[in-house]
């Protein structure tokens, strides 16, 4: 019956990502990625580590294929910058949310950690010292290299923020529901 709850509850959250990032895909990166960066938020917080880990995969897949990342390059970035995150806030966080300080500094952690993993991969590896060879392999065009960089820097801080202060304020309320 446990497993039969987690995977539920997984399936509604990813269902309420893909809804979120289909929804919210013309409002661009501030208001796609923050409400990515909560649902991950809640996922870890309520469904727990695998349900946390599980959506930070399985998102960025997702929005590759809704046309949200911008390049499949970035889909492997996104996935370890989402896990990062929800590992961090796993670790960090007040399970029972009592704890309003260290929320609070697992939600800044979290969002902190994330930016630098996206900036280190996206923008000091790729868009750096990988650009060369992946421009002559075709495999980065051209226009990427400014594209990037402003995409995977400090936009992702705010995300990281604005979604996992959205998710410490559901939190609560959606343990209380779900009775955990």
């Amino acid at each position: 019956m446990k497993k039969l709850r987690w995977i539920t509850e997984t399936a509604v959250l990813l269902a309420v990502l893909v809804t979120l990032q289909a929804l919210t895909k013309g409002f661009g990166q501030f208001v796609t990625g923050s409400c990515v960066n909560a649902v991950l938020a809640v996922a870890v917080l309520v469904g727990g580590f695998g349900s946390g880990v599980t959506v930070a995969l399985i998102s960025p897949v997702l929005a590759f294929l809704l046309g949200i990342a911008p390049q499949v390059l970035t889909v492997p970035a996104i996935m370890a910058g989402n896990t990062v995150y929800v590992v961090l806030l796993h670790l960090l966080a007040d399970r029972q949310g009592k704890n309003l300080l260290r929320q609070l500094a697992a939600w800044i952690t979290a969002a902190v950690a994330k930016f630098a993993a996206l900036y280190a991969i996206v923008v000091w590896l790729i868009c750096g010292l990988l650009a060369q060879p992946l421009l002559r392999e075709g495999i980065l065009k051209p226009p990427m290299l400014k594209v990037l960089p402003a995409t995977f820097s400090w936009p992702q801080l705010v995300t990281a923020l604005i979604g996992g202060g959205v998710a410490l304020l559901i939190v609560p309320v959606l343990r209380k529901a779900l009775r955990k």
